[in-house]
């Protein structure tokens, strides 16, 4: 089976420029660690990009996925969200067949 690559939204690039990540020579790290109410949770910081991460680019500015993440993240969507109750960077994972209420949790 093959599997499709994540995809980062212009809105989360655009984000990662505004907080200047590439200049401070970092990216944006997506990662999937066990645990959190659902079973998986999301780690998402800023990190330099190491040997066997997926490089997603845009507009200067990159995000990267370890390669024991990645199987998680099949097809998912990366953003950033503006919202009254604050802003962060999301994922729309079309793998989890649930998740939290808080968005960082999930199961398969």
């Amino acid at each position: 089976m093959l599997s499709i690559p994540p995809k980062v939204t212009p809105r989360a690039f655009e984000r990662l420029s505004e907080i200047g990540a590439a200049d401070q020579g970092k990216a944006l790290r997506i990662a999937v660690e066990g645990g959190g109410c659902s079973g998986f949770q999301y780690e998402i910081d800023l990190d330099e990009v190491k040997e066997d991460d997926l490089i997603l680019e845009g507009s200067g500015e990159k995000v990267v996925i370890d390669s024991v993440s990645l199987p998680f993240l099949t097809d998912a969507v990366i953003d950033f969200s503006e919202e009254l109750i604050g802003a962060r960077f999301v994922i729309e994972n079309p793998n989890a067949s649930s998740s939290c209420g808080c968005g960082t949790s999930f199961s398969m």
